[in-house]
């Protein structure tokens, strides 16, 4: 198929130096469960013709620049004529009430939580935005090209869309910062929510007295505490640690509550 672009300007793009290259030369772009997600939504909706061509556009290098901010990604392609052509995609950026939200969320699962602070992207995390109505993964896109093809995607939209999903490959943290949140932000966040699981009543529960050694001589080298030798035994832990630690599933706090108390208090 020939579009109104090739047309006009002739089929062959001007060759660049220096331009963003796909790492997969053939077959599908993407290898991570998040980027495959993206590339399946794109594949579902947009033409397969132009999207092919966008490949081509990727491993040739055509892309010249993708910028990524909340809500927006702009980027410059060279085509076949001479002023490379402007691209921009949109999607829904989330506000501060809807992040704090998705925050809270993630928090109350310990797992997803460790993950994301390992800086690994859960793959329930999809989970977690649909549960608040949202979704993760955009299905509308806002895209426009200065390029006169009126297809689409047209082959420049479609180039930097392939390209994006490969930076979500190296950085998950992407597909989160284009919603609205970077990564700074969020594990900030999660990171504070574990320090306050950990700290109960101003006492922190995880907290080990620096002593130093010739103070301990007396017996350091003695056994630990034993069902025999309780005066050993640390401190009882604060009230409640086991509930902050570990969250009750959603509709089952009322009946595990008693059960993580006594579990505590032993």
């Amino acid at each position: 198929m020939v579009t109104f672009e090739d047309w006009y300007d002739g089929a062959q793009p001007i060759r660049v130096e220096g331009g963003i290259k796909a790492r997969t030369r053939r077959g599908s772009i993407g290898s991570t469960w998040w980027s495959r997600r993206f590339i399946d939504i794109l594949e579902r909706v947009c033409d397969k013709g132009r999207l092919s061509r966008g490949r081509a556009y990727a491993r040739q290098g055509q892309v010249l620049s993708i910028d990524l901010a909340a809500g927006e990604v702009r980027a410059g392609v060279q085509g076949s004529r001479r002023d490379p052509y402007d691209v921009v995609i949109r999607i829904e950026a989330y506000g501060e009430s809807l992040w704090a939200s998705v925050e809270e969320s993630i928090a109350a699962q310990a797992v997803h939580r460790a993950k994301l602070l390992a800086g690994e992207m859960p793959a329930e995390i999809e989970e977690v935005f649909a549960a608040l109505g949202i979704d993760l993964f955009p299905r509308d896109l806002d895209m426009d090209c200065s390029c006169p093809d009126w297809g689409f995607p047209c082959k420049h939209l479609s180039a930097v869309l392939y390209l994006l999903a490969e930076s979500f490959d190296d950085d998950p943290f992407l597909v989160l910062a284009w919603r609205g949140r970077t990564r700074e932000q969020l594990l900030g966040s999660l990171a504070d929510d574990a320090a306050d699981a950990t700290v109960v009543a101003g006492v922190d529960a995880l907290r080990v007295d620096d002593v130093p050694f010739a103070d301990r001589l007396a017996d350091f080298y003695a056994p630990g505490a034993t069902a025999h030798r309780p005066e050993r035994r640390p401190s009882a832990a604060a009230p409640d640690l086991l509930l902050r630690l570990f969250p009750p599933p959603a509709g089952l706090a009322d009946p595990l509550e008693p059960a993580y108390r006594r579990l505590g208090d032993a």
